[in-house]
């Protein structure tokens, strides 16, 4: 900083360093307007001041963090104040280290475009880099920061980032170890000892946490109170590390102490708001049990629940341990504080641009004037997820005072529609065409409408639809659909042309109903002639005239990606009435979804599905209406609808005829791999098993990876599998691809 006093001589020999000011003025400022350049001084025109004022005045300018240099001219009473402005920072770049991670500059770096040039601002960001680094178990990292002043006065930064390497844990031993074995402490812990090819997924690469060294410990003790240890101690870990190798041995050092078993269960509540045994009904922990720290939390939290339906949403539950070391047993404590109960006085909506208020209103199971429950605001979040018209939605509960609350429900709209004209490619249909619009949510009233056409190498089909799943808001809903379409099977090919048309009710939160009825005309051609020695009805063309009821379950928190909760359905299909075809056939499915990221550390998910299927010939079963195994929905690593039962013909060649009973089941595992492009990856079991007099028939089984994208236009799943149990004649296939699906 430059202060010139121009007519400073002049000054002391007139007036012993004083003058009287005539005006101010400024040069060169640009981020502080005049007027409040002129409030911030202590002085204004006519006003007698001295040196000491007037650099007050300029520090007080410069401390704003507005310039790299400031000073001041005075002559003749006149104060003129210069600035030269910081140089703006025009381009962010980040080289070696995450590139193009949006995330990171903002969250990290913390640098916008268009601020003004600070080092120390630099220097902590790049303090931030290294820590980040360091939290990844890199060491030894460095970066630098290259400062480039571009043609208009700008800046670019860039940093330029040297990665460090990881240390890897080649020896972990703990010392007093007994109770327990120490091998069961990698369930919980992060720093894990290297094991044989630990790059392969699901071993251990030995690689540390540096952020997770101080709650290993804590974790381990954690595992220890699952098993009644109360009074273990563990040690921080002792590192040596060697870093011209970048390997390590870490050491624990336990005190695992005596088992604690239960003596008893204390209640007490600081008002009595709920049954005392309805309490205890819940509780999971019993007199005379080894102690478990985990169903300890759980059990508090039950009780929560239970008294937060009870409308007291501010209700305490302080469990607590009275320990008695001399003969190893423990008193549990749940202490519960109510206060008062709630009501709702408001409910917000926010955050749909599309969707009207209504449609997100009539999921809520509270609204204004409602008395509080826990179990409804979780419900109500999972309605909204199942709608499948929002990417995720929040209810914040917003204190009003201790006897109201808001809910200010926030949701953000996900792709519900779109104009598609594009195709694909099927292992089974191959090259694939299709133009189709369809909006799941048009004009955002709940309303579904699509048309579609498409065609491929063996399918070709056109379709208009239209539901509403909550017909004027009630709890009934209904659909009607017109098809036509050709599917080329693997001896014979059929024409269908039909339409449909149901009602269904809501009879509770999770349990629904439907009534249907279909109408199709169904004609056979392409016949693979052999088939006709079987029983040539079977390949005349026919009609069906079909009634279908079905009854479901469905309890998950989302549509397309649910991580909790399960699906269970049953439907009969009676046809028969006015058509040729007549039989029966019943469809059982069940799906379980399981989260996993409060287990492992990261969005895991665990599903289950499995699908059961039985026709019954009650006067006409047309082979088009059996069953087949095979493909996405059934097992993955066959064609589309080729695993059958089969029969020799004249020929002795083994025909497919289709089953009339068949089981199969899906086991996956989602792992996240590009979140921020909503991508996935699964990893994945099947088998299935069909027949004609017994299930156990045929069976085949595959494995294999796939991809899960929540794309622009709606979800896709590309999957790579490898048929087991293969025989000779199967048709396999080892890609498939699906759109619009749930995962």
């Amino acid at each position: 900083m430059k202060i010139f006093l121009a007519s400073i001589l002049t000054l002391i020999s007139i007036n012993a360093f004083a003058f009287t000011v005539k005006s101010i003025s400024y040069v060169g400022m640009v981020h502080i307007s005049e007027p409040v350049a002129l409030r911030m001084l202590d002085f204004e025109v006519g006003n007698d001041v001295n040196e000491n004022i007037i650099d007050e005045a300029v520090k007080k300018y410069f401390k704003q963090d507005y310039f790299s240099d400031a000073w001041v001219e005075v002559e003749n009473g006149n104060v003129t104040f210069y600035f030269k402005e910081k140089a703006v920072i025009s381009q962010v770049e980040l080289k070696g280290w995450k590139e193009s991670d949006e995330e990171v500059k903002k969250n990290i770096i913390q640098i916008k475009k268009g601020s003004l040039y600070n080092e120390q601002k630099l220097e902590a960001a790049k303090k931030r880099i290294v820590d980040a680094i360091n939290k990844d178990g890199k060491i030894d990292s460095v970066v630098e920061i290259e400062k480039e002043y571009l043609d208009n006065g700008s800046v670019k930064v860039t940093f330029i980032v040297n990665e460090g390497e990881k240390i890897v844990i080649e020896k972990l031993n703990y010392s007093g170890v007994a109770g327990l074995n120490s091998d069961d402490f990698n369930s919980v812990i992060s720093n894990k000892q290297n094991e044989f090819m630990g790059w392969l997924w699901g071993r251990n690469d030995g690689k540390m946490s540096l952020a997770d060294l101080e709650y290993d410990p804590l974790r381990i003790r954690d595992y220890y109170m699952q098993y009644g240890y109360l009074d273990s101690k563990v040690s921080n870990p002792f590192v040596r590390a060697n870093f011209d190798h970048y390997k390590a041995d870490m050491s624990y050092q336990v005190e695992e102490g005596t088992v604690y078993t239960i003596s008893s269960i204390s209640i007490s509540q600081a008002k009595n708001v709920a049954d005392e045994q309805k309490i205890r009904d819940i509780i999971t922990l019993k007199n005379g049990e080894v102690f478990n720290i985990k169903k300890f939390r759980e059990d508090a939290e039950k009780i929560k629940t239970l008294i937060a339906d009870l409308s007291y949403a501010y209700v305490q539950v302080m469990p607590d341990l009275k320990k008695n070391k001399e003969n190893s047993t423990a008193e549990v404590v749940f202490k519960i504080v109510p206060g008062d109960k709630v009501k709702i006085r408001d409910v917000i909506i926010s955050g749909n641009t599309r969707t009207l208020d209504r449609i997100v209103r009539r999921e809520l199971y509270l609204g204004p004037g409602d008395m509080y429950s826990l179990t409804d605001l979780k419900d109500s979040r999972n309605s909204l997820g199942r709608l499948g018209y929002f990417e995720s939605n929040t209810i914040e509960e917003k204190r009003v005072d201790n006897q109201t609350m808001d809910l200010v429900v926030k949701v953000k709209e996900a792709p519900t529609g779109n104009i598609q004209v594009g195709g694909g490619y099927g292992s089974y249909g191959g090259l694939l065409v299709s133009v189709g619009v369809n909006d799941f949510n048009v004009w955002g009233s709940g309303i579904n409408v699509g048309v579609r056409a498409e065609k491929s190498q063996k399918t070709s089909n056109a379709s208009f639809n239209i539901s509403n799943p909550r017909l004027n808001d009630s709890d009934f809903s209904g659909n009607f659909a017109v098809t036509k379409s050709m599917y080329e099977y693997l001896n014979y090919s059929v024409n269908t042309d039909g339409l449909s048309g149901g009602i269904g009710h809501k009879f509770t939160r999770h349990i629904s109903g439907f009534v249907g009825y279909g109408y199709s005309r169904n004609t056979y051609y392409n016949i693979d002639i052999a088939n006709i020695n079987f029983d040539p009805r079977y390949y005349e063309s026919y009609s069906k005239s079909s009634t279908t009821v079905s009854l479901s379950f469905d309890n998950t928190d989302d549509y397309y990606l649910p991580r909790e909760g399960l699906t269970l359905s049953q439907s009969f299909e009676k046809a028969g009435i006015g058509g040729d075809a007549d039989f029966l056939k019943s469809k059982t499915t069940f799906g379980k979804y399981n989260g996993l990221e409060k287990y492992i550390g990261f969005d895991a998910i665990f599903r289950y599905k499995a699908r059961y299927l039985n026709v019954l010939d009650t006067g006409f079963l047309p082979t088009n209406e059996k069953i087949y195994l095979g493909g996405i929905g059934s097992v993955r690593g066959y064609q589309s609808y080729s695993i059958s039962p089969t029969k020799l013909n004249s020929l002795g060649a083994a025909i497919r005829t289709g089953g009339t009973q068949t089981f199969s089941n899906n086991i996956e595992l989602s792992l996240p791999l590009v979140p921020k492009a909503k991508m996935r990856l699964v990893t994945f079991a099947d088998w299935g098993f069909i027949g004609q007099d017994s299930i156990s028939e045929f069976s085949r089984g595959s494995f294999g990876l796939g991809l899960e994208w929540f794309s622009p236009v709606g979800p896709i799943q590309l999957m790579f599998a490898n048929p087991l149990n293969e025989q000779l004649g199967d048709r396999t296939s080892s890609f498939e691809f699906t759109m619009g699906q749930r995962f």
